[in-house]
């Protein structure tokens, strides 16, 4: 009796309706950094606590104004990496291109290319659609390029889909439509290279010298069958060209290292030591001549921030060190601090990236810089930290 009783309860509940039997779980949207560019090292928790409006502002900075090398080390790492996103990236389309176009920017054009493979929302939004366009044109994918501008529903005016559109049109055999579309380009903003490139397309005439100065002047010279070799590329048609990943900077402090008893080729291998440290402060304190002193203030307090704490004595000699504080704001430095304090890596990564892009090419000023290895280094971003003193080690006159 009982076997059948359980026989019997089996069966009804093989017989029970789909539908009473499956949970449906509703998926979250994907956000603007969960899709990885590569494989960087970085922990999955790397923008937890992060506020999106600070991504919202640094991330265009990253793709518009140049970077020293270290910081742009940083940069590429943080945005090549595959991790949930701040709160409020879910669906944030505008971002998810942001990143993209700051990952091309900074040379790193096979990670662009992984996130925008299959990037949602490529009609919906231009700069999503203008880092998926760009990456397919570096690609040689034109054919994907020109789909991409044809699908796109918004901001279609704007002079970078009108050249695209215009060349697109000439590969499809439009001659008419491609000048009218060229016409209005140039009207709207007139391209000597373009210009040449594009007229030699639709007429025949001589096409001049290839150009590789970005995406579509290369799928132009291709399409001419001009000798790309000839032509000298741009960074970032550079580094597509080359199909390889950005490789970690290196700089070279054997001028100054002399004067500061090796540490730099300490701080390349690894922590400094204590000692080394201690006796470069005291150097530092000690020096008569004016730009010896500079210098070694300035490498003793790059090179102690990244320790986690000094002796006394350390303390009050770097206390008296006379380097002018950095050019970033002071509501800037204090978000710094905090972010150093509660280890919020992404944050304290944005942050320091939003004083490098004001400081541009050269780098932040050694006040600037010092805080942000002390940052870095505290945020758990301690190889980011050693380029920047590096970096900064090398730049010392």
């Amino acid at each position: 009796m009982l076997r059948f009783a359980l026989f019997a309860s089996v069966l009804a509940l093989a017989a029970a309706p789909a539908a009473a039997q499956v949970q449906v779980v509703q998926l979250a949207a994907p956000d603007a950094f969960s899709t990885p560019g590569r494989d960087t090292g970085m922990p999955a928790e790397l923008w937890t606590g992060t506020p999106v409006e600070t991504a919202r502002i640094v991330l265009p900075m990253l793709a518009a104004k140049p970077l020293s090398p270290a910081a742009a080390n940083l940069a590429r790492r943080i945005l090549a990496t595959g991790a949930r996103g701040p709160e409020g990236s879910s669906g944030d389309e505008a971002l998810a291109g942001q990143r993209a176009a700051a990952l091309i920017a900074l040379g790193d054009v096979a990670a662009a290319t992984r996130l925008m493979e299959r990037a949602p929302g490529l009609e919906r939004n231009a700069e999503l659609a203008r880092a998926a366009a760009e990456t397919a044109l570096l690609a040689g994918d034109a054919a994907r390029a020109c789909g991409i501008a044809d699908g796109l529903g918004t901001n279609r005016g704007e002079v970078y889909w009108l050249r695209l559109r215009a060349f697109c049109q000439a590969e499809a055999g439009q001659g008419a439509q491609a000048q009218l579309t060229f016409d209005l380009a140039q009207t709207q903003a007139r391209d000597a290279v373009f210009g040449r490139l594009m007229a030699a397309k639709l007429s025949g005439a001589t096409p001049g010298a290839a150009s590789a100065r970005n995406g579509l002047d290369l799928a132009l010279s291709r399409s001419l069958n001009l000798d790309l070799a000839a032509a000298k590329p741009g960074p970032v048609v550079a580094a597509a060209l080359s199909g390889a990943e950005p490789a970690t900077p290196t700089f070279d402090t054997s001028l100054v290292d002399t004067e500061i008893g090796g540490l730099g080729a300490a701080v390349r291998e690894g922590m400094p030591p204590e000692a080394g440290v201690s006796a470069l402060i005291s150097a530092a304190a000690a020096a008569a001549e004016p730009k010896q002193r500079a210098r070694l203030q300035a490498a003793a307090l790059m090179v102690a921030s990244l320790a986690n704490d000094l002796p006394g004595p350390d303390r009050a000699r770097i206390a008296g060190f006379a380097v002018p504080d950095g050019k970033a704001p002071a509501g800037r430095n204090a978000a710094l601090d905090a972010a150093s304090d509660t280890r919020r890596m992404g944050e304290a990564a944005l942050l320091a990236l939003w004083t490098c892009a004001d400081a541009g090419a050269a780098g932040p000023a050694v006040g600037d810089r010092v805080r942000i290895v002390r940052t870095l280094a505290r945020a758990g971003l301690l190889d980011d930290a050693r380029l920047f003193v590096l970096e900064g080690l090398a730049g010392l006159k």
